[in-house]
C-alpha cells in the first residue's frame, strides 16, 4: 500500500511539474517568446536562451530611475548623450531638462539620447550605471541577463532571455511611473530653455489593440524586432514577449487573442 501511495504521489508531482512548464505552442512567432496568462507562464519557446534585447534594456534603466526617485531633478545633457545614435530626440550637449520629462520620452519614444542622458545623470558615468543595472538584474534573479549599455545597443555580452524579461516586466509595471508612461500614446514637453518636443509611442498596439497597456518595443540589427506587450481585458491580463520576431505586430496580436481565448475557457474547464 505504501509503495502504491508513493508511486501515486510521484505521478502527481510529475504531472504538476509538467503543467507548470510553458508549452512551445507557436515556435514560428520568434526566435524566443514567452506568454503569461494572469501571471501563469503558458507558452514559451527557447525561454532561457540569452539573446540581444535591443531597447527592451531601457526597462531596467527605467526601473532603476523609478526606484531611486528624485525625478524632479535637472539633467544636463552630456556630450555622449547628444551623440547617441538610433532613435533620438535630437538633444544638444549642455541643454537642461527635467529628469521626469526625459524619463517619459525614453519610455514613449525609446529615445536613446534621453536614455543616455539619464544614465549619465543617475550613475555619474555610463559604466557605473551599467554596473547598477547588472546588480539589480541579479537581485531580480535574471540569471541569463547581462547589460553592457543602458539603452540596448548591440554590444558583446548585451543579452537577456524571455523568462528574465518577464521578471523585469513585472518589476517595472509595479512602479506607477513606468505603468503610466508605458501606455502613453503621445507626449509633449519642453527643455528648461524652452525648446519644444512632441513624440509618439513606438508601440503600435496602443490605441489599436483593445486592452493594450504597454510595454516596450525594441529593434537593432543584432536583436531584430523585439516586443514586450501587456494587455488587460475582461478581468484577465496577458503578457507576451518576443525576441527576434519576423512580424512582431501581427504575431503578437494573434498571441494575445489566443491567450485571452484561453483565459476565458480556463474557468469553464476548472469547473468540470
Amino acid at each position: 500500500m505504501f509503495r502504491w501511495l508513493a508511486a501515486a504521489l510521484l505521478c502527481l508531482a510529475c504531472a504538476t511539474a509538467q503543467a507548470s512548464v510553458p508549452r512551445d505552442a507557436y515556435p514560428s512567432v520568434a526566435r524566443a517568446y514567452w506568454v503569461e496568462i494572469d501571471g501563469r507562464p503558458t507558452w514559451a519557446g527557447q525561454p532561457d536562451q540569452p539573446l540581444p534585447m535591443a531597447s527592451l534594456a531601457k526597462l531596467m534603466t527605467a526601473l532603476l530611475l523609478a526606484e531611486h526617485g528624485q525625478l524632479d531633478g535637472t539633467v544636463v545633457v552630456s556630450r555622449g548623450a547628444a551623440a547617441a545614435t538610433g532613435t533620438r530626440l535630437g538633444l544638444r550637449a549642455g541643454e537642461r531638462f527635467r529628469a521626469s520629462d526625459l524619463f517619459t520620452a525614453m519610455l514613449v519614444r525609446s529615445a536613446n539620447d534621453a536614455c543616455r542622458a539619464l544614465a549619465d545623470w543617475r550613475g555619474g558615468d555610463l559604466a557605473t550605471f551599467v554596473a547598477m543595472m547588472n546588480a539589480r538584474a541579479a537581485e531580480l534573479g535574471m540569471h541569463d541577463t547581462t547589460f553592457a549599455n543602458a539603452c540596448g545597443h548591440d554590444a558583446p555580452g548585451q543579452a537577456s532571455s524571455v523568462r528574465d524579461l518577464a521578471k523585469l516586466a513585472r518589476a517595472a509595471m509595479a512602479e506607477p511611473l513606468i505603468a503610466a508612461d508605458a501606455k502613453r500614446e503621445t507626449f509633449a514637453f519642453r527643455s528648461l530653455g524652452g525648446r519644444a518636443f512632441s513624440v509618439r509611442s513606438t508601440n503600435a498596439l496602443l490605441g489599436q489593440f483593445p486592452g493594450a497597456i504597454g510595454l516596450k518595443t525594441g529593434f537593432t540589427p543584432g536583436a531584430g524586432r523585439c516586443l514586450i506587450a501587456l494587455a488587460e481585458r475582461d478581468g484577465h491580463e496577458v503578457l507576451a514577449i518576443l525576441l527576434h520576431a519576423p512580424d512582431r505586430w501581427w504575431d503578437t496580436v494573434a498571441l494575445l487573442e489566443l491567450a485571452f481565448d484561453e483565459a476565458r475557457r480556463a474557468p469553464a474547464t476548472a469547473a468540470r
